[in-house]
């Protein structure tokens, strides 16, 4: 039963993000025929802002703090934020699909979120060409009625397209957080980090297509991805590191360690370039509940970490590690380099090889394939 439940939920949201309308030119271009388009443009500037072409009266401020609030309304509405500032904010209240577009910004808030959409529906932020863009929170959040889950948060769904660079550091809890999808698209250069807690924390599902994603957490049990559903790469160059040691889970009665990639369902890669180290006690280059499956691309897993508490491990699939195609690499200073839950002695026991490799090697500690 629990297969079936994992295999339609996989499914319901590869549909969903299938159907989803991921075509970003009628918030770019300001408007589709079918829409009427509403541009906004808000460039922080220290402790004020400059808002033009809030026609229908959407934005209120205070200091370099920016409230957004459409409601209901249906037209195509695109964000456009550029500047700078170390106490400013953004937060959307919305009903529909929107945009925003970074465009040169570089944006600190010290009490919560750079960025909090509080939209259920698609994001799509554009990370516009040839831009530098920075979202950092504070050490510490002030309560808030509402959710507030890192330095860029959207409670729905997230499209991420462009091809400038993003940096996020997430100070107080993860970096970027999403109650819904994250979908990665085009060369989009991604930076996330945070010494308190995980790199992206995602509810259903991640999808990463294109891009360069560099991921950092030095946190004790952090993440570097957290994904509550499953992750599937397809594309991108993506570094991910993590530093911390596995601390005792009370709720759980055992110890949890910090990974570069966490999973609750499927880990699916067939493309692209994955490199993860892990260098604390426990630590995990890939930690999946159910499947690992592996069909191209490059995949590299190392970890250093001692196993005083936990047990290091690279690739982590708890009902299986499939590897069918490309070159993946899984190697360990301690424990086992790939665990699918076996029991066996035997390395080879501990994942599937389909089809004829160009070369294997597979001992406790290093597994290394080519296709």
């Amino acid at each position: 039963m629990k297969k079936v439940m994992i295999f339609l939920m996989a499914a319901v949201l590869t549909v969903g993000c299938q159907n989803d309308d991921t075509d970003f030119s009628e918030y770019i271009n300001g408007g589709a025929s079918t829409t009427s388009p509403t541009v906004i443009n808000i460039v922080y500037s220290g402790t004020s802002v400059t808002v033009t072409g809030d026609t229908h009266g959407y934005v209120t401020t205070n200091g370099a703090h920016v409230t957004v609030n459409s409601g209901t309304a249906n037209d195509s509405l695109l964000l456009v934020l550029s500047g700078s500032t170390t106490n400013g904010s953004l937060l959307v209240y919305r009903q529909k699909k929107y945009g925003i577009q970074l465009n040169g910004l570089t944006l600190n808030n010290s009490f919560g979120p750079a960025i909090n959409n509080q939209c259920g529906k698609a994001l799509y932020l554009h990370v516009a060409d040839g831009t530098t863009n920075t979202l950092t929170d504070g050490t510490s959040y002030a309560e808030q009625t509402y959710d507030q889950k890192g330095a860029l948060f959207s409670e729905g769904q997230m499209i991420v397209l462009g091809t400038g660079t993003l940096s996020v550091t997430g100070n107080c809890k993860h970096a970027i957080a999403c109650d819904d999808y994250i979908i990665i698209d085009e060369n989009v250069t991604l930076h996330a980090s945070s010494p308190i807690g995980n790199g992206i924390k995602v509810n259903d599902g991640l999808w990463i297509n294109d891009g360069t994603l560099d991921i950092s957490v030095t946190a004790d049990a952090a993440r570097g991805i957290k994904c509550d559903s499953v992750v599937v790469i397809t594309g991108g160059t993506i570094t991910i590191e993590t530093s911390g040691n596995c601390i005792y889970d009370n709720d759980e009665q055992d110890y949890s360690s910090a990974a570069c990639i966490k999973c609750d369902y499927d880990f699916t890669m067939s493309g692209g370039t994955l490199t993860m180290t892990s260098s604390g006690d426990g630590g995990k280059g890939i930690n999946c509940s159910t499947n690992v499956k592996f069909s191209g691309g490059t995949l590299s897993a190392i970890t250093t970490g001692d196993n005083e508490n936990g047990k290091p491990k690279a690739v982590k699939g708890d009902t299986g590690i499939i590897v069918s195609g490309g070159s993946f690499t899984a190697k360990v200073d301690k424990s086992w380099a790939c665990d699918n839950g076996s029991d066996s002695d035997e390395p080879a026991d501990h994942l599937t090889i389909v089809g004829t490799p160009k070369s294997s090697t597979i001992t406790k500690k290093s597994v290394v394939i080519t296709y």
